[in-house]
């Protein structure tokens, strides 16, 4: 059964459903379903011959360009795309079979610099790039949606709020390496790119009134010159489980384990979990079979399949027990960021993740007020970063240039830059401190370790040592406290914890009176409880 279907000019006005709180305003129809493409399912593309006829009917097309890929994530070791749609107006919707077809770059001329349109683009750009398909300018729906305060912004669900119509997902995970292709997944790949467009059309009207539109195509253009991503290090610290390994002698183990699974994933393009889950891995790991026989009384040992491969995961274990101790891996790896765990700041150096804490209590503030995700505002890994390690000389303009360098946006940085380089100046401590007359937790108050805010005592003498006991060089520079609030070159003062006297970004500053009676107001202010304490914002912020 098929239903009928406007066509796409008319699909932008159809039925809307009920707001959901938080969400841009809509109204209180239900969804229509779109069960099947306006134009029926077209037919796979194998052969060369009928994708340059494809390509010639794109290129003769007009408006953006609608791209989808379909992964077998789960299925598969390799990330390829298993099948490619593609729709645009005057042209229909195309499905090509990448296995079959090899190399797009016939597509890719037949667009040439048109714009492409994708939901959650950073997932499907590098499998279309192995295709040789990379765009010269984008729109990405979804976070266009984010841009604009869409809580969920997965496709159907951006499709039913801003457009009205709902889409069949029920085979988001299937296994797109099979052919040949079931009609009814085909029917699903063609329905994810048959409004993508109008989805698009609707949104830039949204980012257009909200005022963000330039964010959004800053945003856009940042993804289209972004390189590829750099492999993890030690992606198998990222086991499952991992946890329960105490030792560095076990991590060893799982390392060799992960290596050994990983490998013959590849060989198989299997998916590693296929394999061998990482629940076995752990297994494996903590009861140290001896021999063939004490591992295969493991449960998933047991089985035939994995039974056959008992040798490579004995040699594995016995290769990680035979590891000289500086051979071993370290206890903790590497953040991604080349920074301490946050959750270890407190430790590692109070002074920093006091800062942190003021600068993610202003960061939310901001993002709360420009109603988008805070991580959206700013990356969490940049608001890290500044936190631990400010700028010599704290000024706007210092911090505006350690935000451009660490990647970002002008709209980015318009909006921050004031708010972070106040957050970043550290509250002074002053003899009534030094007595520990002070309540813990107010500014310059005493404070534990454990609370992130800088104190007397050992934090103190923490803070004048530098970071890790280090008393010399950058270390101590970036530990000691600021205690005297930047300003900007208007004579805009930014207060300790994030406030401002003016408004707006401004350029290079100067150090003011630690006494001056600026206090933080509006969206550079670190958000405070009535106590006074700086409150820091969840670890899913900055």
């Amino acid at each position: 059964m098929t239903s009928t279907v406007p066509e796409p000019s008319e699909q932008v006005s159809g039925g809307v459903s009920a707001k959901v709180e938080g969400e841009p305003e809509t109204s209180a129809r239900e969804p229509i379903p779109l069960l099947a493409p306006v134009d029926g399912v077209p037919p796979v593309i194998v052969d060369p011959a009928e994708l340059a006829a494809a390509a010639r009917r794109l290129a003769a097309g007009t408006g953006p360009v609608a791209f989808d890929a379909e992964r077998a994530s789960g299925y598969r070791y390799s990330q390829r795309a298993y099948l490619v749609q593609i729709r645009r107006r005057g042209a229909g919707s195309l499905l090509l079979d990448p296995i079959a077809l090899g190399d797009l770059r016939v597509v890719q001329d037949a667009v040439g610099d048109v714009e492409w349109v994708l939901h959650a683009a950073n997932q499907d750009l590098p499998c279309l790039a192995e295709l040789g398909l990379r765009p010269i300018q984008l729109f990405d729906t979804e976070l266009a949606g984010r841009l604009l305060g869409y809580e969920r912004v997965g496709l159907g669900m951006m499709v039913e709020r801003v457009l009205g119509y709902g889409l069949e997902k029920g085979h988001s995970a299937a296994d797109w390496s099979t052919r040949p292709l079931p009609e009814p997944w085909l029917r699903y790949a063609a329905l994810d790119v048959e409004l993508l467009v109008e989805l698009r059309d609707a949104l830039e009207a949204e980012l257009v009134e909200q005022d963000k539109i330039e964010f959004a195509r800053q945003e856009f253009a940042a993804i289209v010159a972004a390189p590829p991503r750099e492999p993890r290090a030690e992606p198998w610290r990222r086991t499952s489980g991992i946890h329960r390994a105490r030792t560095r002698r076990q991590l060893a183990a799982v390392r060799a384990m992960w290596t050994a699974r990983d490998r013959l994933a590849r060989t198989r393009d299997v998916a590693p979990g296929r394999v061998l889950p990482d629940s076995a891995i752990m297994d494996a790991v903590l009861n140290a079979p001896v021999d063939a026989a004490a591992l295969i009384r493991l449960p998933v040992f047991s089985g035939p399949r994995i039974r056959r491969t008992a040798h490579t995961w004995l040699d594995a274990l016995r290769g990680a027990a035979a590891l000289a101790e500086d051979e071993l891996p370290a206890a903790a790896g590497p953040s991604g960021d080349g920074l301490p765990p946050a959750n270890r700041w407190a430790e590692r150096d109070p002074v920093a993740a006091a800062r942190l804490a003021r600068v993610r209590a202003a960061l939310s503030t901001i993002a709360e007020e420009h109603t988008m995700p805070v991580e959206n505002l700013l990356e969490p890994v940049l608001a890290r970063r500044v936190s631990w390690s400010p700028p010599d000389e704290l000024t706007t303009l210092t911090v505006d240039e350690a935000l451009r360098a660490g990647g970002a946006r002008p709209w980015q940085r318009e909006l921050t830059c004031t708010a972070v380089a106040g957050a970043l100046v550290d509250p002074p401590i002053d003899a009534e401190n030094e007595a520990g007359t002070l309540p813990p937790g107010r500014p310059g108050g005493r404070a534990s370790a454990r609370t992130g805010a800088a104190g007397t005592g050992t934090d103190r003498a923490r803070a004048r040592g530098g970071r890790g006991g280090r008393g010399s060089g950058r270390g101590s520079r970036a530990a000691t406290p600021r205690t005297a609030p930047a300003t900007t070159s208007r004579g805009d003062t930014v207060a300790a914890g994030g406030g401002m006297a003016g408004g707006g970004m401004a350029g290079g500053g100067t150090v003011a009176d630690p006494a001056a009676p600026s206090a933080p107001s509006g969206r550079a202010a670190a958000a405070r409880d009535p106590s006074g304490r700086e409150s820091a914002t969840p670890e899913t912020g900055a």
